[in-house]
């Protein structure tokens, strides 16, 4: 018997398929566009509904108007008219023509020339410099109908707080940048190695070279701080060179205030002074004591022993700024002027207590008068001059480091760090500057009567 094969069953089924390979994705395709259009069109109607956004538009807009008219763009001159390295920017003080910048962006100048918003330039003359916080003040005349920048002076800030950076990153003037606070007392690794006040603002804003001297603003516009340096992969240091990486740093207010005053005013910039070792733990809570700055010596009748503040002792806030190291510390008192009264909240004994201390002021003395205790209070050792240009040994305390080193009065100083010392005072200073004084030990060479020399090592003993 013959067998008869049907192909039309799997000829449908066949067309079946292809006919669903075919149009099957274009039909997925158009639901999927519809339920695209779908949420497109309510987002679009949430967004016409909802103005958060646009009001935070609005308020960003309104800084940048509140603030720009106040800032200025700088550029400094050599004496035949040649541009001197990178422009600057600064921030106007007052109506009277006082335009507020970074040390470094016009200390080299013959000659500055300010550029305002609204494209007018004008030179301007130095006030004065103050180079210890990077700070200067110069003036432009008949600036009366200029606008003075906001400040938010006695503000504190914190950190997450919202700041704008203003200035002219590699000439772009009158540039805005946005960031966040990231950090407060920065001076472990100081962002301008040549000043002497750290205590600086860590934000985020973009700040690059030409930023240097421009304001740092909150969300009302007020100023903050003013930029004064970046960190860089080139150097981790940081420096007033290189490119964002999203760590810059801000001289804060309170220390912008004392020193523009002062600058202002005419006379020599003077810093406060507190009359105090300190252990530098970087701030460290530790053996159940909460964070902040142990005082290692309390100079004899200064300003920290009249207000009651003894060895031992915790500072961990200034004025409620927090203590976060010895440097930072450091800064806040040097950022204050002469005079000033502070508080300082200190541990003792398991407790937290006020003190209120009117500073001192910071003289080329005053760290040789806290080296010179420092000597005596912990080796036993005070030196003197002999009259013939000589340090030697004047007077060695009984029972101390020095005694037990076998030194005598009348002993000749005559290596500190390799150098012979023409005077007591210098050869304290080379104890200060080489940070032996915050150590264990010291070391120094003297001369018997006989002429001859030998090292000593002097280690200090932990009784108070």
């Amino acid at each position: 018997m013959r067998r008869f094969l049907a192909f039309g069953p799997a000829f449908v089924v066949l067309l079946a398929t292809a006919v669903v390979l075919l149009v099957a994705p274009n039909a997925i395709r158009r639901i999927n566009a519809a339920n695209v259009q779908g949420v497109v069109a309510v987002a679009q109607r949430s967004l016409d509904s909802d103005d958060v956004l646009e009001r935070l538009n609005r308020a960003t807009r309104n800084i940048a108007d509140a603030v720009e008219p106040s800032v200025v763009h700088i550029e400094v001159y050599d004496s035949g008219r040649s541009l001197i390295g990178a422009s600057g920017s600064g921030w106007i003080f007052d109506n009277l023509g006082h335009v507020v910048t970074n040390a470094h962006v016009v200390g080299a100048a013959d000659s500055i020339e300010v550029q305002f918003f609204d494209g007018h330039s004008a030179r301007a003359k130095i006030v004065g410099l103050d180079t210890d916080s990077d700070i200067a003040v110069i003036k432009v005349e008949n600036a009366s109908d200029r606008t003075p920048a906001r400040r938010a002076s006695g503000e504190r800030l914190h950190i997450g707080d919202r700041v704008y950076a203003f200035g002219s990153p590699f000439g772009f003037k009158f540039s805005m940048s946005e960031g966040i606070v990231s950090g407060l007392g920065r001076s472990a690794r100081t962002p301008m190695p040549h000043s002497r006040i750290a205590n600086f603002i860590q934000f985020d804003a973009a700040v690059n070279p030409g930023n240097s001297g421009g304001p740092l603003v909150d969300i009302r516009g007020r100023v903050v701080g003013m930029n004064v340096a970046i960190a860089t992969a080139a150097d981790s240091r940081g420096g007033g060179e290189g490119q964002s990486s999203g760590i810059s740093f801000a001289i804060p207010l309170g220390t912008i205030d004392s020193r523009v005053r002062q600058l202002i005013g005419g006379g020599v910039v003077a810093s406060g002074y507190l009359g105090v070792w300190y252990t530098d733990n970087q701030g460290r809570a530790e053996n159940g004591k909460p964070r902040g700055v142990t005082i290692d010596d309390v100079i004899d009748d200064g300003p920290a022993e009249k207000a009651g503040l003894k060895v031992g002792d915790l500072v961990l806030n200034i004025d409620g700024e927090a203590v976060t190291d010895g440097g930072t510390m450091s800064s806040i008192i040097s950022a204050r002027e002469p005079g000033q009264q502070v508080s300082l909240d200190i541990w003792r004994d398991g407790k937290t207590m006020e003190l209120s201390v009117t500073l001192g002021e910071r003289t080329e003395t005053n760290p040789i008068e806290q080296y010179k205790t420092r000597l005596w209070r912990r080796y036993g050792v005070e030196f003197g001059d002999d009259g013939a240009g000589r340090v030697v040994i004047a007077r060695i305390a009984e029972n101390s480091p020095a005694s037990d080193a076998d030194l005598t009065p009348g002993a000749r100083v005559v290596g500190i760090l390799g150098i012979e010392p023409p005077s007591a005072a210098i050869a304290l200073r080379a104890f200060g500057s080489s940070n032996m004084l915050r150590g264990r030990s010291i070391r120094f060479t003297v001369r018997d009567d006989n002429g001859n020399d030998r090292e000593v090592t002097l280690k200090q003993r932990d009784e108070k």
